[in-house]
């Protein structure tokens, strides 16, 4: 355990950072299934709204720096190049 005040508090800080870091990476999680669960339907307009929202979701947890930039610019390229393969 931390000895001083600031030490404390950091550790505090860093408790509820983390939970809300977990939070945000179940979202992404769940929006990736849930785009990648709508590849199986016929319907395209579905196809497209699951995958604005995972790149929504990306987003939001880049400019929240819980992921990196990069990382979620490669999801949404990659998942976007699995929805066009599976549309031709």
């Amino acid at each position: 355990m931390p000895q001083r005040k600031t030490s404390k508090k950091d550790l505090k800080q860093n408790k509820k950072r983390k939970l809300r870091n977990l939070q945000v990476k179940e979202k992404i999680k769940a929006a990736i299934k849930k785009f990648k669960k709508s590849l199986d339907n016929k319907d395209a307009a579905a196809k497209n709204q699951a995958l604005m929202e995972m790149c929504r979701t990306l987003d939001k947890a880049a400019s929240k720096k819980v992921i990196h930039k990069n990382k979620a610019a490669r999801k949404k390229s990659r998942l976007s190049k699995l929805l066009k393969k599976t549309s031709s």
